[in-house]
């Protein structure tokens, strides 16, 4: 079936902070007017410019835990998903007959003591229908963090979920993860087409080389949304979001915003024919018909650096426990002569 051309929107909104909150009763007042927020954006913006698909910015709803442990901040702000938190947004796509990007901090009753940065994809039936929880992160739970046992109890294409819906196949990446090239490649293998990049930054120039990167190295769109005003993790409030934009499968931008003002400006047709027509033709070294997958697969098999399972036996209790593993990261690397020590050599046999 061909797909017409379909219009995607980022919904660039403030964002207050539920860890300022002095309980959780508080906290989620904050919840349900960021909420409100977004709702009323996306309203807006439907009667102006009607798009088929929105992305709302990371941490919109909630915020950032900062520094919080990681038990008090489930009982502050977290919650399962689909639940309270996706649960407005998937009233209004249904109304309204779209797709809805959002990211939320996600608990699990199978996975107690745990809780996950977690994007997910709502249908215009009003279903959630991806939901991808964040992999690569210094400041929350991972999966990765409990990794045999999460990979026993999840199907191996939810690791890195693609969905497959009539404006193509869609992906999500977090953030800063979008500077992780192996997330968007599985995607990319596993079909997807777009990417949505629910975001909360400031402005990084290497991050926004990787959109750019992972556009064109993997021939996918690139819709990311970020927040209004302050980031989420601006304890001061003075570092500021802004920058929501489009690329095409060629990183080109095609929409871009640059204040930190609420909008949804950013704003831009989708043609998935013209990017399968793209990834089908022989576009010269760089593209995707020439990709040497097997000749990579033995020094992925050997790479092993940050440790797997490091909080297997018991959830992580506070971001300051990963100082461990990143030592015996560092270690590892050193062995495989990666790093290199104060005398300059590498720590292992060579």
């Amino acid at each position: 079936m061909t797909i017409a051309p379909w219009r995607a929107t980022c919904v660039q909104m403030t964002s207050d902070l539920a860890v300022s909150a002095a309980n959780p009763e508080a906290a989620w007042d904050i919840i349900r007017r960021n909420l409100a927020t977004g709702v009323r954006m996306i309203e807006a913006a439907q009667r102006h410019t009607p798009a088929q698909l929105y992305v709302t910015p990371e941490f919109a709803f909630q915020g950032a835990p900062h520094s919080m442990p990681v038990a008090r901040w489930i009982e502050q702000a977290c919650c399962e998903l689909p639940g309270p938190i996706s649960e407005p947004l998937q009233k209004l796509a249904a109304r309204l007959g779209v797709y809805i990007g959002g990211n939320q901090f996600e608990s699990v009753a199978r996975w107690p003591g745990r809780y996950f940065n977690t994007s997910f994809l709502i249908d215009p039936r009003g279903e959630v229908i991806l939901r991808y929880r964040r992999l690569t992160t210094a400041a929350f739970p991972s999966p990765h963090d409990f990794m045999d046992e999460y990979l026993a109890q999840t199907e191996p294409q939810q690791v890195f979920p693609v969905a497959d819906t009539p404006l193509g196949r869609l992906a999500m990446i977090p953030c800063s993860e979008i500077a992780v090239p192996e997330v968007a490649r599985v995607m990319m293998m596993q079909g997807a087409e777009v990417i949505l990049h629910p975001t909360n930054s400031r402005k990084i120039p290497a991050e926004d080389a990787a959109k750019i990167a992972r556009c064109s190295e993997n021939k996918c769109y690139l819709i990311s949304a970020n927040v209004a005003g302050p980031i989420g993790f601006s304890e001061d409030r003075t570092e500021l979001g802004g920058r929501s934009r489009i690329h095409d499968f060629h990183g080109r931008l095609l929409a871009y915003h640059e204040p930190s003002d609420e909008t949804t400006n950013v704003s831009a047709l989708i043609d998935i024919e013209a990017l399968r027509r793209d990834r089908a033709e022989d576009d010269g070294p760089s593209g995707l018909l020439r990709s040497r997958w097997e000749m990579y697969r033995p020094f992925f098999a050997k790479a092993s650096f940050y440790p797997a399972n490091g909080f297997l036996r018991e959830p992580m209790g506070a971001v300051s426990e990963t100082a461990r593993l990143l030592e015996g990261a560092r270690q590892n690397m050193q062995q495989a002569g990666i790093v290199l020590n104060n005398s300059g050599k590498a720590g292992g046999r060579h």
